[in-house]
């Protein structure tokens, strides 16, 4: 058995880096090495690993031909140029960017949902991990899918700040203090203030009138369930949350399902918690069920009351937890016996 793998995690001062390093480590994936990159104004930090630190090394200057694995999550225009370098250089390359998911030769894999895509390895060396949305949303739906092969699927979201980064995060926290302390509050991340408030805008908008985040769950989700007939129609909104996705969501699909089905199909799902009482607080939420937790939660199951045989879902998932770094490292344990011995 091999003694492990030397693993390179780029964007290893980021939140989702961090948390990569620390699912590394609490699931036992066996790292020989830890390489955390960054950008050059980062070099000379440390991360722990194992609880010990590991320094910090720049990314522009490593050498990819001493990794077997490498998990990007730095942003795509650092993705688009270099994990086809280390990939050229052997490694395998798990990207948490939305770079490469609608490339038709590079997988889009939530391993709950379709890890058979990870069978063989994609010749390019690269793997896609999907939005965090999508992962969330596929991860409840799978197992609904199995039994009523969906048709059609409306989501709203309710995104956390931290979607946006760290950045987003100061700012929900700053504006909030500075509005406590009838401060000014300008808006620097968002395009309107976020404390006390919704945005029903993430990322641009496209000339079909939505927004390219909500496009993503319609390409991804067609993508990943190996559909393009699936109908998605999404709305995104920011929310004063700081971690942990919420999605109203409604299917219909070819066979009806029953409440009753779809929790016995759902208490069983491999990566979800049930939550599904109907008393006050049996409900999922980010505080205190899925914030800082690895399940997706599912809560609020009840028959739809416009589309017979339809069925509407509460999901809720931590968005930097399952939506990002852990699911790049599920990926990363489907295919540990295709890493090279690095």
């Amino acid at each position: 058995m091999s003694e492990g793998f030397s693993v390179a995690v780029v964007g290893a001062t980021g939140a989702v880096g961090e948390a990569m390093i620390e699912i590394l480590e609490a699931r036992q994936f066996p790292v020989r090495k830890l390489y955390a990159l960054a950008s050059a104004k980062s070099e000379g930090k440390t991360v722990l690993f194992r609880g010990r630190p590991v320094l910090v090394e720049r990314l522009d200057t490593f050498d990819f031909s001493q990794v077997s694995l490498a998990l990007f999550s730095a942003g795509g225009s650092v993705s688009a140029e270099f994990a086809p370098k280390a990939a050229a250089a052997g490694a395998l390359v798990v990207d948490n960017t939305s770079h490469f998911r609608r490339d038709e030769d590079i997988p889009l894999v939530v391993p709950e949902v379709n890890p058979e895509a990870l069978d063989t390895l994609p010749e390019r060396r690269i793997i896609a991990n999907p939005n965090c949305s999508t992962i969330q949303m596929l991860v409840a739906l799978k197992p609904l899918h199995d039994l009523m092969r969906l048709r059609r699927i409306e989501v709203a979201t309710y995104q956390a700040v931290s979607g946006a980064g760290s950045s987003g995060v100061e700012e929900l926290a700053r504006q909030t203090a500075e509005l406590l302390n009838a401060r000014s509050h300008d808006p620097k991340v968002f395009t309107k203030q976020i404390a006390f408030n919704v945005i029903p805008h993430i990322d641009t908008f496209q000339e079909n009138g939505f927004t390219r985040e909500e496009m993503k769950m319609v390409w991804e989700t067609r993508k990943i369930l190996g559909d393009e007939s699936i109908l998605v129609n999404p709305t995104c909104v920011r929310v004063p949350v700081f971690f942990g996705h919420s999605e109203a969501v409604s299917v219909v699909g070819e066979a009806p399902l029953t409440v009753a089905q779809a929790r016995a199909a759902l208490a069983k799902a491999p990566g979800v918690t049930l939550m599904d009482g109907q008393r006050n607080g049996a409900y999922p939420t980010p505080v205190p069920n899925a914030a800082g937790e690895d399940a997706v939660f599912v809560g609020r199951l009840r028959e739809s009351l416009t589309a017979p045989g339809g069925l509407n879902l509460w999901v809720v998932s931590d968005n930097v937890r399952k939506g990002a770094a852990l699911n790049s490292v599920q990926i990363a344990e489907v295919v540990q016996d295709k890493l090279p011995n690095r």
